[in-house]
């Protein structure tokens, strides 16, 4: 099988964990009519060739931390190094090489009540060559909440139904700490790894990590997200968005922006432009379409830049616990 290439099966196996990331193979195995050792075959390859990734994150505000969305231009011979450079973060996430190699975009986080040593853009790369950055504050995410469409259609509503881990209780919130940050940076690396491994990273017990992976799950604190390349699914045409909304649109917008299978994700920002989409279409001319008759039909939406993305860094991961 080509390595680069995902089948029917591999796509019923990424949609299965969009669903529910850490259900065991003999559960998926269920639900797909296969064996639990054809979905543990299909899935060590896919995340051995780099095409699929499980990842285990905190959201920002349940850790009182704030993501910033930065976008830097600079000389095209800078790019790639600079990008390079901010990948390697470990406070990063969706490094981006946009616009022809000229603009590069990043997500950061940074603690709320951040030390005038690490404001923001004093932690960036600095090179001459940079020659605009910009940050905006990420107020709220508006749409692909729930994964990009592209990869959660591959199974019917009674398998998705049947894969849904059962509604978590609600309990008392807990408080990270510390301590949980060996736990936090394995899921980083490994949405999947299992108690064994993560009692190792940790040095607690089986039962601690087990228990407390569970109570970071209820609380809201920790969510888990599956990475894969859209090219993969056929989708050649990936851009940035930037809407400039008018205040009262900013949620009939949001919530139609939900609804368009072309957004991967979206967020309400802070700046000129206050709006950012990830869209993905299969190419260039579905773009044009989506650009005309989908943005083009929302009232309040008053400007709009697309910025095509040519290469990404850094996908989803980034990890920072006080």
């Amino acid at each position: 099988m080509d390595p680069l290439t995902l089948d029917e099966l591999d796509r019923r196996i990424a949609h299965a964990l969009q669903v529910d990331a850490r259900a065991p193979f003999s559960r998926i195995g269920e639900v797909l009519g296969i064996s639990d050792r054809t979905v543990a075959r299909r899935y060590r390859r896919l995340r051995s060739t780099g095409m699929l990734r499980v990842v285990g994150l905190p959201h920002a505000a349940a850790l009182g931390h704030v993501d910033w969305l930065v976008r830097m231009r600079c000389t095209p011979d800078a790019a790639p190094p600079v990008a390079t450079a901010l990948a390697r973060r470990p406070d990063t996430s969706w490094v981006l090489i946009m616009s022809g190699g000229t603009e590069i975009s990043c997500v950061t986080r940074t603690r709320r009540q951040a030390d005038e040593g690490e404001l923001l853009l004093q932690k960036l790369p600095r090179s001459p060559k940079v020659t605009a950055v910009s940050a905006y504050c990420v107020l709220r995410g508006v749409a692909g909440l729930e994964g990009w469409p592209g990869r959660t259609a591959a199974l019917t509503a009674g398998e998705i139904e049947a894969l849904r881990p059962d509604p978590r209780p609600t309990i008392a919130p807990v408080t990270p700490t510390p301590a949980d940050n060996a736990l936090l940076t394995a899921l980083a690396r490994d949405g999947r790894a299992d108690f064994p491994t993560l009692a190792r990273a940790t040095g607690w017990s089986e039962t601690t990590v087990r228990r407390r992976l569970e109570e970071l799950q209820k609380s809201q604190i920790l969510y888990f997200d599956v990475d894969v390349e859209p090219a993969l699914f056929d989708y050649h045409a990936e851009a940035l968005l930037w809407l400039t909304v008018a205040p009262s649109a900013l949620t009939p917008v949001s919530r139609a922006l939900a609804t368009h299978p072309q957004i991967a994700h979206a967020a309400a920002i802070t700046g000129p432009a206050n709006i950012n989409a990830t869209v993905i279409c299969r190419d260039l001319d579905e773009l044009y379409d989506y650009l005309a008759e989908g943005v083009g039909a929302l009232a309040g939406v008053t400007g709009a830049e697309t910025s095509p993305i040519v290469r990404r860094l850094k996908g989803a991961g980034t990890l920072l616990v006080p």
